[in-house]
């Protein structure tokens, strides 16, 4: 993506329905860098992502496990979505090669949220996407 735009979110509904038709438009394989405060919405657009890939498991946060697996099916493949959270490390250490890993599958979507710390594994063709709270708790988001 070479333009960037940014698209008005009104609810937690709207963001879910984002996350749904943004998986009906990427190609895999893809990474996704989500930037936002705690509580913008990274959490809830990776589930409405994982929902418009047909993704029957519930998507929760990974701040705790640091990563989590979620299996699809696209066009008779079998894919993974794989969601990062490095809110809690500040280096990933073991995690960077998982990334890594995970980046070069060519059948995986990895959405990656607090990400400086492997910012530098993450492709120029990368997204990302930017969720912004606003006063009236409406979100922008910024997709380049």
């Amino acid at each position: 993506m070479s333009k960037t735009q940014t698209i008005k979110i009104n609810s937690t509904e709207d963001l879910i329905k984002y996350g749904q038709d943004f998986a009906k438009s990427i190609k895999i394989p893809a990474a996704i860098e989500l930037i936002g405060d705690v509580g913008a919405g990274k959490t809830t657009f990776t589930r409405g992502l994982a929902e418009g890939l047909n993704i029957k498991n519930p998507v929760t946060s990974p701040s705790f496990t640091i990563s989590k697996r979620y299996a699809f099916n696209q066009n008779g493949q079998d894919c993974t979505l794989v969601h990062y959270d490095f809110y809690r490390l500040k280096d990933p250490g073991i995690m960077y090669e998982d990334i890594a890993e995970s980046i070069s599958d060519p059948h995986a979507i990895t959405v990656v949220e607090w990400g400086e710390s492997v910012s530098d594994l993450l492709p120029d063709n990368h997204y990302k996407i930017e969720i912004k709270i606003n006063p009236d708790n409406t979100r922008d988001i910024i997709v380049s």
